[in-house]
């Protein structure tokens, strides 16, 4: 992780794109910068922290930081043009795409899974998901470096650019409601020999509904006990190791 110190250099980096992963503003500061700082990482989802001064010197190392501080991640991401074209290389091109996945423990798995079934790149979203730290990579174990991650602020607009690009893409389901399984065909009945890209959804909302409507089949896996659903990461995994059996036939 990068650290970034003081009013003007944090609202820049906020403001350029850059990949703030925590902003900690120091307990009692307002005005100006600060409060536009505030608005900024509301805007982009970015987390923003009021903090003890204790803990605030811990982080800060005492150093001249205007009470204000932020911590820049150092995951490299890919563009999408830069994940469909590795897909493409594949004869059976695999996506992953992540619709506002927020628990760190969650993506770290599904990173890991991913990395372990082949797939191809991955996309996740930049508001409201997760951010790839340091629980992240520690709980993929390791696998943030292989994966190839994109970040994009409108998911909608990037499956119509994989659409384009020739991809199939199945939304998963995973909710056993009655509504959702009129709309979605039981996971192991699709044929996956296709250029894919498998939508996975939030822990408690599953994916949206403008998500669902872009995509072209839902899929659902049979749930026979009294909870409702799996946990996502573990979802993720019957998913995809179906479609890699598939495959491998």
């Amino acid at each position: 992780m990068n650290l970034i110190i003081g009013r003007k250099p944090v609202l820049e980096a906020i403001n350029s794109g850059e990949e703030i992963e925590q902003i900690y503003i120091l307990y009692g500061q307002h005005g100006g910068i600060v409060d536009a700082i505030r608005i900024a990482a509301k805007k982009k989802g970015i987390k923003c922290s009021e903090v003890s001064s204790d803990k605030f010197k811990a982080i800060t190392t005492n150093q001249n930081s205007q009470g204000i501080a932020a911590f820049k991640s150092d995951q490299k991401y890919y563009s999408l043009d830069e994940i469909i074209s590795s897909a493409k290389k594949s004869s059976y091109p695999l996506i992953l795409i992540l619709d506002s996945i927020q628990d760190t423990h969650n993506l770290g798995a599904i990173l890991r899974t991913a990395d372990c079934s082949g797939v191809d790149g991955v996309i996740i979203t930049k508001h409201n998901s997760a951010p790839v730290n340091a629980t992240v990579v520690k709980t993929s174990a390791g696998a943030t470096e292989h994966v190839k991650i994109c970040s994009v602020n409108n998911l909608a607009q990037a499956m119509k650019v994989l659409k384009e690009n020739g991809i199939w893409i199945a939304g998963s389901y995973l909710e056993n409601s009655p509504e959702e399984n009129s709309l979605s065909k039981d996971y192991t009945s699709i044929d996956y020999k296709i250029p894919l890209a498998l939508v996975v959804g939030n822990e408690e909302k599953g994916i949206r509904r403008l998500t669902a409507e872009s995509c072209d089949f839902l899929i659902n896996i049979p749930m026979k006990g009294k909870i409702q659903s799996l946990n996502v990461s573990v979802a993720t995994g019957i998913l995809l190791f179906e479609i890699l059996r598939q495959r491998k036939n």
